[in-house]
């Protein structure tokens, strides 16, 4: 066997096992009630931001929490706990994306049955992720204004892989000269009909549909698992 061939193998295996531990997982959320959320981006698109807004409004009336990844410090655990939610951060080192295992570690003693909303921001990167299942019921896809339109042309499998694209600092559009329009035909033309939330964590545009979208989602999943 060729080393090319070993490295296919070899990433099939870590993948076959992510995928039963991301199965058990999601099994263990639905019992216990739990929605879960996973949020992936490119650095500097406002995820953290935008997680430490969801929590702030979502807290009065659901219970909530978040596990963060990062290569490293635990900085945006200690910005997200600024909402009194529990959060934990997931230190990867040089992983560049979160893996079911290391969810599953991280959830430790919580109570999952204590929790409406459990949020995973995965690591900065719009690569990585993509093929790694959380256990998630719905995944987001951040881009920024500030990153250009054609950014779902770049990184097609991301968005392929998540159920919604999120523009976020919708209050720079204009000052970044973003084209909203070219946007939204980049991502149809990578995900047809794919849902588009813009938002700004700063000034609270497109706030409430977003909160709406994830209300409504976490609705359909209790429905169903009634």
């Amino acid at each position: 066997m060729n080393a090319t061939a070993r490295i296919i193998e070899v990433r099939q295996n870590v993948l076959k096992q992510n995928d039963l531990i991301a199965r058990a997982l999601r099994a263990r959320f639905q019992q216990a009630g739990v929605f879960v959320v996973s949020v992936v981006s490119s650095p500097g698109t406002g995820k953290t931001k935008l997680l430490e807004k969801t929590l702030s409004l979502l807290s009065p009336r659901y219970r909530v929490a978040a596990l963060v990844g990062d290569l490293a410090t635990e900085n945006d655990a200690q910005r997200l706990a600024r909402a009194g939610a529990p959060v934990k951060q997931i230190t990867t080192g040089t992983l560049c994306h979160l893996e079911a295992a290391m969810v599953e570690s991280a959830l430790g003693e919580w109570s999952l049955a204590d929790l409406d909303f459990l949020f995973i921001e995965n690591v900065g990167n719009l690569v990585c992720p993509s093929s790694y299942d959380l256990g998630e019921n719905v995944r987001l896809v951040l881009m920024s204004v500030t990153e250009g339109e054609d950014k779902p042309l770049k990184y097609p499998t991301i968005f392929n892989s998540a159920d919604v694209a999120v523009i976020t600092k919708m209050d720079l559009a204009a000052a970044a000269e973003f084209d909203s329009a070219a946007a939204h035909r980049s991502i149809a033309a990578v995900r047809p009909d794919m849902t588009i939330l813009g938002v700004s964590a700063k000034t609270g545009q497109g706030m409430a549909e977003y909160l709406g979208y994830l209300e409504s989602r976490r609705e359909s999943f209790r429905a169903a698992t009634a």
